[in-house]
């Protein structure tokens, strides 16, 4: 059932998720050194994913349930050619929002998580990959969807990752120092930029990895589950 206001009590709620997730998710990347100094490394990450991934599933069934409250802005869905573009933005997305999983075995707290300095790939393109592909997410989404509930979704997670992009390189510059700057001086926020203007180039054979192929698979298995998944988020009562 949708609400037809410019913001609905939705819209309020999916703020202020959004910002608990915030604080919760970059709060304890902050407190990460301290946390690992205390209980090691293995055993903060799993706790950092017991408090993330919970909160992250709340957060994608809330918005499935409620992503057309609101007033309805526009309606493109039934032009030629829509619906396709917005799955090959969001296939680019997750190309850019995959690099978290270059290490699985350190995300799953297998091996012992680190802190890496990357300059190859995809941060050739950008230093904040899951930044970019984010931004490309709201844009097909909220092209796609068009109703004030998805505007204001797009804007609350943007802001979130922007924020994100400041509090990640200033972690980065006090655990690494010199190392980072010059990472910094060599590699840009804003995609392709570093490329442009030099100080960067494009090796594509960074590119043939199989991580590029799992995230292919994903994106179609997503495509191929997408109307099981509305049925299923459809029964929890949000």
């Amino acid at each position: 059932m949708t609400e037809s206001n410019w913001l609905s009590t939705s819209s309020w709620i999916m703020l202020g998720l959004l910002l608990g997730f915030a604080i919760a998710h970059s709060g304890l990347a902050a407190l990460r050194p301290w946390g690992e100094a205390k209980i090691g490394a293995r055993l903060y990450r799993i706790i950092f994913a017991l408090v993330s991934i919970p909160f992250a599933t709340v957060l994608i069934i809330y918005f499935i349930n409620h992503r057309y409250d609101g007033l309805q802005l526009w309606q493109i869905q039934g032009i030629p050619g829509i619906k396709i573009l917005v799955w090959i933005l969001s296939a680019v997305s997750f190309i850019f929002l995959y690099p978290a999983t270059f290490n699985l075995l350190e995300v799953a707290a297998v091996q012992k998580p680190q802190v890496h300095l990357y300059e190859t790939g995809i941060i050739r393109i950008s230093r904040h990959p899951q930044m970019v592909g984010q931004i490309i997410w709201c844009i097909a989404h909220t092209l796609w969807i068009g109703s004030t509930f998805m505007l204001v979704t797009s804007v609350g997670l943007i802001a979130h990752h922007l924020f994100a992009v400041w509090h990640g390189d200033r972690r980065l510059q006090i655990r690494h120092g010199d190392s980072f700057t010059k990472v910094k001086q060599r590699t840009s926020i804003v995609p392709f930029l570093a490329v442009i203007d030099g100080r960067q180039t494009l090796k594509w054979q960074e590119f043939l990895r199989p991580a590029y192929a799992g995230v292919l698979a994903f994106v179609l298995l997503f495509w191929w589950g997408h109307p099981w998944l509305m049925t299923v988020t459809a029964q929890v009562r949000w």
